[in-house]
């Protein structure tokens, strides 16, 4: 059966993955943008996560395209890396605003329509650093981990509507994301992640996907890493 899923910050890296893996599968699925077009052959929505207003008015979209969102991955977000006493004050709540505040917006909406149906899907992109912690990321671990706590407490709320709620984890992945990552921090990284490579955003769609069928649904409040070893036992 079709579903409507959508994915923030669909238009590239995990977030582009994921959203073809579910389109490749018959979803019907839509991503969110901001100023670059969205990708060829995906249904694309305008929305400023860190707006409830616009975040309101992309639901609306979708839906009259698609129907209500039955699957949610909330990827959306933004680095702005410093040490915390050079960091900014605004970069820091620039980033707690969109990666985590974000992603509170976005479940808010979609658990309306979840809830009422009995039936859903909310997965967070979180990172093994909201685990773990790194110098000079104490904004961007700051909203990785409190999106740990917000979806484990979701997860008794709303288990009874037959919804689950949970984080997957990436480690190093190849996108653009991580394209300024210093040489020496990521020879760091890859020497404490077992399997040695850093990883492909299609191999983090994979356990997306699975979160959201049907053999995942005794899973909820789950935190799932998709790293390679890096930061195993967290």
């Amino acid at each position: 059966m079709s579903r409507s899923v959508l994915v923030t910050g669909g238009g590239r890296g995990i977030g582009l993955a994921v959203a073809r893996a579910f389109a490749d599968a018959g979803d019907k699925v839509a991503v969110t943008y901001r100023t670059s077009p969205p990708p060829d052959g995906l249904f694309g929505v305008r929305c400023d996560v860190t707006d409830q207003r616009s975040v309101d008015r992309a639901y609306d979209e979708v839906t009259a395209q698609h129907g209500p969102v039955q699957v949610l991955v909330s990827n959306a977000g933004i680095t702005r890396d410093n040490l915390f006493l050079g960091m900014e004050p605004e970069d820091f709540d620039a980033v707690l605003d969109t990666n985590f505040g974000g992603g509170v917006r976005v479940t808010r909406r979609a658990l309306l329509d979840m809830a009422s149906a009995r039936w859903g899907r909310v997965i967070l992109i979180g990172s093994a650093a909201g685990m773990m912690g790194s110098a000079g990321v104490s904004n961007y671990a700051a909203a990785k981990s409190a999106m740990i706590g917000f979806a484990r407490s979701l997860a008794h709320e709303v288990a009874t509507r037959r919804v689950t709620v949970n984080v997957v984890a990436p480690g190093l992945i190849e996108t653009d994301l991580v394209a300024d990552l210093g040489d020496r921090r990521r020879a760091e990284i890859l020497a404490a992640t077992p399997i040695g490579r850093p990883g492909r955003p299609e191999e983090v769609a994979g356990i997306v996907r699975f979160l959201a069928g049907d053999e995942a649904s005794y899973i909820t409040g789950a935190v799932i890493p998709v790293s390679g070893g890096y930061g195993m036992g967290h």
